[in-house]
């Protein structure tokens, strides 16, 4: 049910979806044609491939939570069984599961390397690949990367090393209150990340907190909204949000902005 649901929102969105010459915000145009269209390829692009090709070819197992963590006075601290668990046999089987095509992970290299945003926060590293290319970026870009599964916040740990980049900081635990430690730092969030694998209402929660630090530069990035329904009512519930100015909509992947100087505009963008 979910693939038909899939195919089905891919079908229409590629019929409703247009390119640069169907934008008539300036803004948008400008950021079509200069970052988001842009193909050039960067230095650090290959060291990144090498990374991977280390990481698919590994044989790790991995314990991978199912049920994520939710807000603090409903389920924080709760106790996992077996049932909650799903054994992966190699990194490569996760890696396949989790990732992304590298035009997307691509994309999120242009847009910091383009608004170079002072921090970034990204809720749920996974397997680092996204982590990798918003951290490689911008030198001067500061990546906070929250992560929930021990394993997973390891292996992570060890290609950061590998890869020599120093202006990220691993968090570890339970996400809302790694999040909220996190807002002590800065009066408004830059750039925030939010990755797959959680469900809907707890990216809604998730999101809901961030609100709360936006400034009309602030720029969010969500992932996965037509996985399933719920994915997508959540992503409707976000573009409808009276803080949101503007969305871009790749299907994949989609980019939510603040400026309170433009008029409220959803596009759906071929990519």
């Amino acid at each position: 049910m979910k693939k038909l649901f899939f195919i089905f929102n891919y079908f229409i969105f590629k019929l409703k979806a247009s390119n640069e010459h169907g934008v008539h915000s300036p803004f948008v145009f400008h950021l079509l044609t200069n970052v988001i269209y842009n193909k050039n390829e960067y230095y650090c692009f290959k060291n990144i491939d090498n990374l991977k090709l280390q990481f698919v070819s590994s044989k790790n197992i991995f314990n991978w939570v199912k049920n994520k963590f939710s807000l603090p006075n409903n389920t924080l601290g709760k106790n996992y069984s077996e049932s909650d668990f799903r054994l992966i046999n190699n990194t490569n089987q996760i890696y396949c599961h989790n990732k992304y095509s590298a035009k997307y992970s691509k994309l999120l290299f242009r847009l910091v390397n383009h608004f170079q945003p002072e921090h970034i926060i990204e809720i749920g590293t996974s397997f680092s690949i996204h982590s990798i290319y918003l951290a490689s970026a911008c030198s001067k870009t500061s990546l906070i990367t929250i992560e929930q599964n021990a394993e997973i916040a390891d292996v992570t740990k060890d290609k950061f090393k590998k890869i020599n980049l120093i202006n990220i900081e691993q968090k570890f635990g339970n996400i809302p209150t790694s999040i909220f430690e996190i807002f002590s730092r800065f009066s408004t969030l830059n750039f925030v990340c939010f990755n797959r694998g959680f469900c809907a209402s707890e990216t809604l929660n998730y999101f809901t907190l961030c609100l709360e630090k936006v400034s009309k530069d602030s720029i969010f990035v969500f992932c996965d909204m037509y996985a399933s329904s719920s994915n997508k009512e959540l992503w409707n519930t976000i573009k409808n949000n009276n803080r949101v100015s503007v969305t871009i909509d790749f299907f994949f992947m989609g980019i939510v902005f603040f400026h309170k100087e433009q008029a409220k505009q959803n596009f759906r963008i071929k990519f």
